[in-house]
């Protein structure tokens, strides 16, 4: 499990967006900003889609709090993501994501970022979801085996793709299955970086600098990864 911040406005996107609200805390099943194609294949859109894919064949929408990823392994074949995976991928930004340790104290969460501190993008798909009048459109952010460094927390870390894979990987005709499958991989560990953080992004209900905040070596309880 991991939550998502975006402190940072400025996209490695060639797109023109309006300027996104920082977010410390984003976490599944809230709002989350998604870069796709739009309905007519023509241009790119930023939207604001829920956080846990709904398949179209659902009946229940809340199956979508069982998918808040999808293992790259399988996302090709698998039934609830083939199909998106061959015409719905998207772009998820954010410049920070978390993941948790657990010490003697309890949950210790750390903030992950690339070495420049530069905004990224997970790859991710989308779904239209539809039930009379209800309509929901959703995503889900692909995973691969973590690296050397996300591996001392998790054995899985979220697809961070490079910006030279952005159009391949937006373009709902690029249906080169094996390329895009070469695309999900884990992003070196010598390019990020894991600072232990304040637990107040233990609760969703927390959403402010305060999450970012660095912590103490008294509050993470000992070392990194003792």
């Amino acid at each position: 499990m991991f939550d998502l911040a975006l402190t940072d406005s400025a996209l490695p996107l060639d797109f023109s967006e309006s300027a996104l609200p920082p977010r410390y805390n984003i976490a599944p099943s809230q709002q989350v900003a998604c870069v796709r194609f739009d309905a007519d294949r023509q241009q790119r859109t930023l939207d604001w889609l829920k956080w846990g894919l709904i398949p179209r064949w659902a009946d229940d929408p809340s199956i979508g709090n069982r998918m808040i990823n999808a293992r790259g392994e399988t996302v090709a074949t698998k039934p609830a993501f083939r199909e998106a995976f061959r015409r719905r991928r998207c772009l998820l930004p954010a410049d920070a994501f978390y993941e948790w340790k657990r010490h003697s104290g309890g949950k210790q969460p750390y903030l992950i970022q690339l070495e420049d501190k530069r905004p990224f993008a997970f790859a991710g798909l989308w779904e239209h979801w539809r039930h009379g009048e209800l309509a929901i459109d959703s995503c889900t952010i692909i995973t691969t085996e973590a690296n050397s460094l996300v591996s001392r927390l998790h054995d899985r870390m979220p697809v961070i793709l490079n910006p030279e894979s952005y159009k391949a990987w937006l373009d709902p005709q690029f249906e080169d299955r094996e390329a895009l499958e070469r695309l999900l991989t884990a992003y070196p560990a010598d390019r990020m970086t894991i600072e232990p953080v304040s637990r107040a992004v233990n609760s969703p209900r927390n959403d402010s600098p305060a999450c970012v905040e660095s912590a103490s070596a008294e509050k993470t309880q000992g070392s990194l990864f003792d």
